[in-house]
């Protein structure tokens, strides 16, 4: 199985545990250039990952918000109200 297939099979959390491994192995500075280069590549496709499975979520959040009993459709507020949905 490819690298990039196995990491879009984790999950979000499985995803963001192994991004900081490779945050905390490249903040330790004693990494050899070539693999500090691919624990950076590596690092990238997670943060996609996770970003992709952030707007399935946010994009879930938008689809069904429960409103007197009714369904509606309601988009998900990032600003300034601090993530809550309005």
């Amino acid at each position: 199985m490819a690298k990039a297939e196995k990491e879009k099979e984790l999950n979000f959390e499985e995803a963001m545990d192994r991004l900081e491994e490779i945050v905390s192995e490249l903040e330790n500075g004693d990494v050899p250039l070539e693999k500090a280069i691919d624990l950076f590549q590596q690092g990238m496709k997670l943060s996609q990952v996770c970003g992709s499975k952030l707007e399935q979520v946010e994009r879930k959040i938008e689809m069904i918000v429960e409103e007197d009993g009714e369904l509606r459709k309601k988009t998900f507020d990032t600003s300034e109200s601090g993530g809550s949905i309005d």
